[in-house]
């Protein structure tokens, strides 16, 4: 119960888009998604990692939590899936931006 819970929180951290924390925050760095459009799939997808990325940042500052959750999907093959299902929604989002780099 315990490991389904913990799931579920990291699962939650994750896809929360965090829109307070995001605006004091966005104010600090610095514009990391200047546009969807890439000239290439993998800049998409090096993008799609970014985003991910930096959206648990945002929601989760505390580093020593952050790597506590990596202990977890480490070990945890179905916890590190659902990682890789988000930037594969966001990498879907920028490939439809990019008209799927087709002209």
């Amino acid at each position: 119960m315990k490991k389904i819970l913990l799931s579920l929180a990291v699962i939650m951290t994750m896809t929360l888009s965090g829109y307070a924390a995001a605006d004091k925050h966005a104010a600090k760095s610095a514009d990391y998604m200047p546009s969807l459009i890439t000239t290439t799939p993998l800049e998409g997808r090096m993008l799609a990692i970014t985003i991910v990325r930096k959206t648990v940042g945002t929601i989760q500052r505390e580093g020593k939590i952050k790597h506590a959750v990596r202990d977890i999907y480490a070990d945890d093959p179905m916890m590190l899936m659902r990682a890789v299902e988000l930037v594969n929604m966001e990498f879907r989002i920028i490939a439809e931006a990019n008209n799927y780099w087709r002209k």
